[in-house]
């Protein structure tokens, strides 16, 4: 059913405003009406323009800037217009806030302004913001949110930096053998068609490049067939969750991935907490930034442990994805009554171990690649300089 976004008006006339899902307006109609609210307007937001989501760069600048205008005094509208008017922005960035901004000139509250631009900003900060506005101090809230997103784009530009080396090299390592199977071993053909007996490896090096010459289309339909199925697989669920459950499995690499899930967990639970929403919307919202599947599901059992009376340090201990040190530190502030100061402290403590983890990675990773690349390389030099080899210990013979 789609969501609607309405104006009511309750029994004193005083407006409201919200999101509700309905299956048609007069079902809408309904719904506030055993609220006793009478729709006034109402938009079904499935019709409204789509967006790409906003990138972490994004919306670290776009909280920035309202909590830094708002804490210098200016009203949140006219913050949300100059913010539309930056020349700084891109055209969607531009779009976005100014219809941001004709809600929040409408009267609607700007969590649910950004709520209705769906996909476009997480629920991450649509909730904090839904919290400040309740509770007050909007102004200090974005600028946390602006922390939070800021360390999340560090993050994300320090993987990205890290891998490039082991990109470059894999990109090396398929052009060499590109290169040398459709270009260099064909030289060599005539002076091996001459030769009574060729070794094994010459002669498997040899059909790999009559193959790559004769029928490179058919790598290409293969390559391309490859990235298809990898990609729409991606999409099922099931396979999401089992690659997620290998992956912190897996020796050495596992561990790391720990580390940065954590680190990435924890942040947002901080940021959460801090921002006065109850533990079980925190655990929800932060369980869906993890970014694995395998650990998200296993929220669902810590929400009902919690909800059932549970600490919060006994419901983490038993979730298969995380550092020991998170359960401990959680434990320390429950005890000592300051749970969102230590929340805070590990996350930046595991922000610096994810750090170090990515740097492990990558260290991991290169010998790996240089190694293949030795071995693709040295096996085709052996099997083009034996029969050489051979050839002259024969003439030498004769």
């Amino acid at each position: 059913m789609p969501n609607y976004r309405y104006k009511a008006q309750d029994a004193e006339g005083a407006s409201v405003t919200g999101v509700l899902i309905a299956s048609d307006e007069q079902d809408l109609h309904e719904r506030l009406k055993q609220k006793q609210l009478m729709l006034v307007e109402a938009k079904d937001l499935a019709k409204t323009a789509h967006y790409k989501p906003l990138k972490a760069k994004s919306l670290s600048e776009f909280a920035r800037q309202i909590g830094t205008l708002m804490h210098a005094g200016i009203p949140l509208v006219r913050s949300l217009q100059m913010l539309s008017e930056d020349e700084a922005i891109t055209p969607q960035e531009r779009k976005v806030y100014s219809d941001v901004t004709k809600e929040v000139m409408q009267g609607v509250p700007l969590s649910t302004a950004m709520e209705s631009l769906q996909g476009v900003f997480p629920q991450l900060i649509i909730n904090m913001f839904k919290a400040s506005e309740t509770s007050g101090g909007l102004d200090d809230t974005a600028l946390r949110v602006s922390t939070q997103y800021l360390k999340e784009d560090q993050l994300n530009a320090k993987v990205n930096s890290a891998m490039t080396y082991p990109k470059i090299l894999m990109g090396l390592i398929v052009l060499v053998v590109a290169v040398i199977f459709g270009f260099v071993m064909p030289q060599f053909q005539s002076l091996f068609d001459s030769m009574p007996v060729l070794p094994v490896p010459t002669q498997i090096m040899l059909n790999i490049s009559d193959f790559v010459v004769h029928r490179w289309y058919v790598l290409v339909v293969g390559a391309i067939t490859i990235f298809l199925l990898v990609y729409f697989l991606k999409k099922v669920p099931a396979v999401c969750y089992y690659v997620d459950m290998l992956q912190i499995h897996l020796p050495k690499v596992g561990k790391l991935f720990k580390v940065i899930y954590t680190a990435r967990f924890a942040r947002t639970l901080s940021s959460l907490y801090s921002s006065g929403i109850p533990i079980i919307g925190c655990l929800e919202i932060a369980s869906k930034t993890i970014g694995n599947l395998y650990i998200e599901r296993q929220f669902e059992q810590v929400i009902a442990n919690i909800t059932a009376g549970e600490p919060l340090s006994v419901a983490i201990s038993r979730v298969n994805g995380f550092v020991k040190k998170l359960e401990s530190s959680i434990r320390v502030g429950e005890e000592a009554g300051s749970l969102d100061r230590m929340l805070n402290s590990i996350a930046d403590d595991m922000e610096f171990e994810s750090e170090r983890a990515i740097g492990q990675m990558v260290a991991y990773l290169e010998p790996v690649m240089i190694v293949i690349m030795a071995a693709v390389v040295g096996f085709i030099m052996i099997s083009v300089i034996v029969p050489i080899y051979q050839s002259y210990q024969t003439v030498g013979k004769s």
